[in-house]
């Protein structure tokens, strides 16, 4: 994330903006967009943004709580899901302001 063009820190990310032609990104939609994926493709259930509903995605939610923080290793066990698909999609929640993490572990955010 670039920060101010006065920090030092932040002089990584605007050269790759300025020499390479990096994207700054704020959601999951901005993702697709920028991989090029139909929000339709494979059919699917289609959230409010247009976008196709991931099942693995809604199967990790529903092993999420607002309350208890789980570790990625034990969402991937409550989930049935393997735990590289659990952290990319904890990743994906994440940027779209789902999900939250602290020292604890994963969270729902709350509204």
């Amino acid at each position: 994330m670039p920060g101010p063009v006065t920090s030092a820190a932040s002089a990584g990310c605007h050269r790759l903006l300025r020499e390479y032609d990096a994207r700054c990104v704020t959601s999951t939609a901005e993702v697709r967009e920028l991989l090029g994926l139909d929000a339709n493709l494979n059919g699917g259930r289609v959230g409010g943004d247009g976008a196709r509903i991931d099942p693995d995605q809604t199967r990790l939610l529903d092993a999420m709580s607002t309350r208890t923080a789980r570790s990625s290793v034990e969402l991937a066990r409550i989930a049935g899901l393997s735990e590289e698909r659990v952290r990319a999609l904890l990743g994906l929640l994440s940027l779209d302001e789902r999900v939250r993490s602290d020292d604890a572990g994963w969270r729902l955010a709350v509204a």
